[in-house]
């Protein structure tokens, strides 16, 4: 077989560029050459999900924890597996000690076709009941292995993918878990990849670096076609690949350099988990290590009357709950309620930054520029701190 020349290849992803002209702004270069990042963001993500799993050979490749399309989740560290219908498999290893432990098989895993993904079964490991030491071992399978009295869950014929969230509440501090994945009815030798398969792979990961970008551009701006900044509504994220216990809440914000976003709401009586984070004008999540554009159910302060309130603002307002849009002028606005008793609906005023206070309640705490350096440093440490890639 003769392999394609180098320069045909990279021909495979000059179309991408012209994605430009679906952003929010497609006269601002800022943005275009953001988007530019972007394409290289998903070309990283596309060779561990093209090259470094097979469903003869799984093994859990890093998926986007450190390329910030698809607005991950800056709480949730992701792996993810290519598993086939006829296969055995089994996951084992350590449940640690991080907040939140879930698995999605499904299949086409977004990006790397056309279709939109479906998702065949979402599970907690919590409820699977690892054992007292914390040890996990699941068996998955389309029929239960005779004899095998374990932990089993039952994949379809056409299943594709293992996908495991590992959800931090206290970044740093908890112990995320240490889990292997393998094949039991192969061969466990994985073989040289031969020319052709090699070919193969590297078609798809550049038809995925322009493919990925394009599906979520498309989506973001039907957001901006359905809804009027700074108002929140219901989002259909499970629809989406996202996690089917949640409720997912989204808003477009828009504000000027002076003035502020304040985000209100009630806590669920009863909640697992809840979160919420700024993503730019192309589905990028906002820098979230090193600057505070997300707070979880921990890292969040609640006030005397147990309301959250959050500001949205491009300077620190002195408070708390800041979320950074680090310039960006507009972007979206998610939150999620997970295994909740209810789904408040958050509400938003858009108020001039000199004026935020006047919109807070007396209680909220004042926060120093030296607090606020202490609390992104920690931050940054916490992040850091688990496994990312």
């Amino acid at each position: 077989m003769t392999v394609l020349p180098w320069p045909d290849r990279l021909k495979q992803i000059e179309h991408a560029g012209e994605l430009w002209a679906r952003t929010w702004a497609p006269d601002d270069e800022q943005v275009r050459a953001e988007l530019h990042r972007q394409i290289m963001m998903n070309l990283s993500l596309g060779y561990f999900l093209y090259f470094q799993s097979s469903p003869e050979h799984p093994d859990f490749a890093p998926f986007l924890n450190s390329v910030y399309l698809l607005q991950p989740n800056p709480d949730d560290a992701y792996v993810v597996a290519h598993i086939s219908g006829d296969g055995v498999y089994r996951i084992s290893g350590d449940r640690g000690s991080v907040h939140l432990l879930t698995i999605t098989i499904g299949k086409n895993m977004m990006g790397m076709v056309e279709e939109l993904g479906q998702q065949h079964l979402e599970v907690d490991v919590d409820d699977l009941a690892p054992g007292p030491d914390g040890k996990v071992d699941i068996v998955l399978s389309v029929e239960k292995p005779e004899g095998h009295s374990g932990a089993w869950l039952q994949i379809r014929p056409d299943s594709e993918y293992v996908l495991i969230r590992q959800r931090s509440y206290d970044w740093g501090n908890e112990a995320d878990a240490r889990l292997s994945i393998e094949r039991l009815d192969n061969d466990p030798i994985k073989r040289r990849m031969p020319t052709e398969e090699i070919e193969q792979r590297l078609d798809g990961m550049m038809a995925f670096a322009e493919r990925l970008s394009r599906f979520w551009l498309n989506f973001v701006n039907g957001i901006k076609e359905r809804h009027a900044p700074n108002t929140v509504h219901v989002a259909p994220f499970q629809e989406m690949g996202g996690v089917k216990a949640q409720v997912y809440w989204e808003a477009i914000f828009e504000i000027g350099p002076d003035e502020a976003l304040i985000v209100e709401t009630e806590v669920p009586r009863q909640v697992r988990y809840w979160n919420v984070q700024l993503n730019d004008e192309i589905w990028n999540t906002i820098e979230y290590v090193n600057a505070q554009s997300s707070l979880n159910g921990h890292q969040a302060h609640l006030n005397a009357d147990g309301m959250f309130r959050a500001v949205v603002a491009s300077q620190d307002p002195g408070v708390p709950n800041w979320l950074d849009t680090l310039g960006h002028p507009t972007g979206t606005l998610v939150g999620r309620w997970y295994r909740s008793s209810d789904a408040p609906t958050p509400v938003l005023r858009r108020v001039k930054l000199s004026e935020v206070r006047d919109h807070l309640p007396p209680d909220t705490p004042s926060v120093s520029p030296g607090a606020r350096a202490d609390a992104i440093r920690n931050r940054s440490r916490g992040a850091q701190q688990r496994r990312r890639w």
